[in-house]
């Protein structure tokens, strides 16, 4: 990865945070959004100073196509080129569909989706112009097999992985590759809210009897951003402890 740049959206928690600190010590720069904690992404990138690689963060709203825009001119500015896009950006608003209001639905699918969509379409022309390049879209084993309570998410989930394919199909001439990686159960902030005993009933479904840590979808990542996996696109790979076996 080294000399490669990485733009990752929404990189100040959980898998995105980990992706950010696994592509600095490979030796990739990194670009990184956040939306409102300013203070967050500066701590980050000050954690980072050690791997002497150029890490910036920059607030921005993925979901908001004008603010992508004006984001990759400027990571194109600042960096030059971008050879990695991670589309992580992602929020819940968990509840049955009998509650589930139409602005929770909306929220969760112009947030994960949409801002697959926004940020995709802007590196695509200078990824097109290296012929070279990797775009790389979090989605999540419920999007693979739903969940009660995640209609919203699943969906948008779901969404990511028919978005994923077809992108592929697209540019896969130009060798650029486009993947998703499904998430299980990982800890992080999210999974940290979670009760004693609604713990207790996922771990029951995981075969290997234990929550993922964030290291081990960001590993999957920079598997995927890296050149060992040039001939991969199209794929949905899970990291999930073998949940959807």
């Amino acid at each position: 990865m080294k000399g490669k740049v990485t733009l990752i959206t929404g990189g100040t928690r959980g898998i995105g945070k980990g992706i950010v600190e696994t592509f600095a010590q490979a030796g990739s720069q990194v670009a990184f959004t956040y939306r409102s904690s300013s203070a967050a992404a500066d701590h980050l990138v000050k954690s980072l100073a050690s791997t002497g690689v150029n890490i910036k963060g920059y607030a921005s709203d993925a979901a908001d196509y004008q603010q992508a825009e004006e984001l990759v001119k400027q990571v194109l500015a600042d960096f030059g080129t971008i050879d990695v896009l991670i589309n992580n950006a992602g929020i819940t608003r968990d509840t049955l569909m009998l509650r589930m209001s139409e602005q929770q639905w909306d929220e969760v699918i112009h947030t994960n989706l949409k801002s697959a969509f926004n940020l995709t379409k802007q590196v695509l022309r200078p990824m097109m112009k290296a012929r070279s390049g990797s775009i790389i879209n979090m989605s999540s084993v419920v999007g693979v097999f739903g969940n009660a309570g995640q209609a919203n998410y699943a969906a948008s989930k779901a969404g990511m992985i028919g978005f994923t394919k077809s992108i592929a199909k697209e540019i896969g001439s130009r060798n650029i590759r486009c993947n998703a990686i499904a998430p299980g159960f990982i800890e992080t902030e999210m999974t940290g809210e979670l009760s004693e005993e609604t713990m207790k009933q996922y771990l029951q479904n995981i075969p290997l009897n234990r929550l993922g840590k964030v290291e081990d979808v960001a590993q999957l990542a920079l598997f995927l951003a890296s050149d060992a996996s040039a001939y991969i696109t199209g794929q949905v790979l899970s990291v999930c402890g073998g949940l959807n076996i």
